[in-house]
């Protein structure tokens, strides 16, 4: 981590010294082992829309632009939200009659909807604008369902075994096929894998491209792919909404179906390189999935992706299936807690969207039909919030910088 990050973390602590007291791990707790911030996370509050035209702000230099370039401008907000009126809100949008909301959902924003009618069943800042680390792979993987011959042969470069995060272990001399890496793409967030299918669409910029049309023409309006892997960029984002919109066409396909329902994989190995003393074979090796809802048998999981980054934090979207009924859930900018994984969250959220009536709806994921908004119920206190509640939102977003600070400090970097 570099010292810029150090003394931005140090500097809001003492800037809001109640704030950070409150955040401040006990005196007993050992910072040389703690993995996730002993206090419980306050989920974000986003009444007042800090994300509707950008990400929230990146805490290293990631996502700096070389000198003389400028940066990318926010993508436009559609005058009209996507989705349904009352999916405009930022707040938590949903029916009463659904009952009680999950509890100890830390991500700012978030999405429950039916995935075959396509219904928003519940919501929190629906259209806010979030880092997707590696959930933007699904939008990679349609791409190269769309144009790729999967038993084509692919052979890869120094560039993609070398690519930082996580990897499916490719190597000079493999043999691997477009299948293959897409399935290492999707099992464990192959950032190599993302980077050689990147080169069989014609490049990183025409990949990019091509994920960006693609994203445009499902109505993904707050989504704006800046690498394929998911790797944090200038200009990255996405939203819960659009991720759902994304992951349900993904969910279409049968291939995509197939791959993201796997627990394991056998990727294929490499042979010793001879120009390296003491290099031996690498044989192929089994992989397990990312995903620890499908990897330890939850229930009905129909399979899902994974991501994370320093700036994105814990992103996820996945789907579920009970009593013949569908359910998707996504998870934007959150932290793992020690008892309160994104996968118990993700439980709960699931839980959730199966109780709810089937008719519920505040909004729908089907872009060209959007519901009345007569016929939602919004969280009040976002178009006009009052000076109670925005002095209430500043303190709770200030124990948010000081909770993502300690999390940067405390947590190992990940790429996942």
């Amino acid at each position: 981590m570099s010292m810029s990050v150090l003394k931005r973390a140090a500097a809001t602590v003492a800037a809001f010294g109640v704030v950070a007291a409150l955040c401040a791990p006990p005196s007993s707790a050992d910072p040389a082992v703690a993995v996730t911030p002993p206090v419980p996370m306050t989920t974000p509050n986003t009444d007042a829309c800090p994300h509707r035209t950008d990400p929230p702000p990146a805490v290293d230099e990631s996502e700096a632009v070389a000198p003389g370039v400028p940066s990318p401008s926010p993508l436009p907000v559609p005058q009209r939200p996507v989705g349904g009126d009352a999916l405009g809100g930022c707040g938590v949008v949903a029916d009463p009659a659904a009952g009680p909301l999950p509890d100890r959902l830390n991500s700012s924003g978030w999405l429950i909807a039916d995935l075959d009618s396509g219904r928003v069943i519940a919501a929190k800042d629906p259209h806010g604008r979030y880092r997707p680390a590696s959930t933007i792979k699904v939008l990679l993987a349609l791409v190269v369902l769309d144009e790729l011959d999967l038993d084509s042969s692919v052979e890869p470069t120094p560039a993609d075994w070398s690519m930082e995060g996580d990897s499916c272990g490719m190597g000079p001399g493999g043999r691997y096929t477009v299948r293959d890496l897409l399935t290492g793409l999707l099992v464990v967030s192959g950032n190599d894998c993302a980077s050689a299918l990147a080169g069989r669409l014609g490049g990183h910029d025409a990949a990019l491209a091509k994920m960006n049309a693609k994203a445009a023409h499902l109505g993904a309006d707050d989504t704006r792919a800046a690498s394929p892997s998911g790797l944090d960029a200038p200009g990255m984002s996405t939203s819960p909404f659009d991720l759902a919109v994304i992951f349900r066409e993904a969910m279409r396909n049968p291939v995509f179906r197939q791959i993201v329902a796997l627990r394991t994989f056998t990727f294929p190995g490499y042979p010793k390189r001879p120009d390296v003393p003491g290099d031996v074979d690498h044989p192929a090796w089994t992989m397990h999935t990312s995903n620890t809802l499908l990897r330890d048998g939850w229930p009905g999981m129909l399979g899902g992706k994974t991501g994370y980054t320093d700036d994105a934090l814990k992103t996820f979207v996945g789907a579920a299936e009970r009593d013949g009924r569908r359910v998707i859930v996504t998870q934007m900018y959150g932290l793992n807690e020690a008892d309160n994984m994104y996968s118990q969250q993700a439980e709960r959220m699931f839980d959730y969207g199966f109780a709810a009536p089937p008719d519920t709806s505040v909004g729908t994921l089907d872009v060209a039909d959007p519901p009345s908004a007569a016929a939602t119920t919004a969280e009040p206190g976002h178009d006009d919030p009052s000076p109670a509640s925005v002095w209430t939102a500043g303190l709770v977003a200030f124990a948010a910088v000081c909770l993502t600070a300690a999390a940067v400090l405390w947590r190992k970097r990940s790429r996942r």
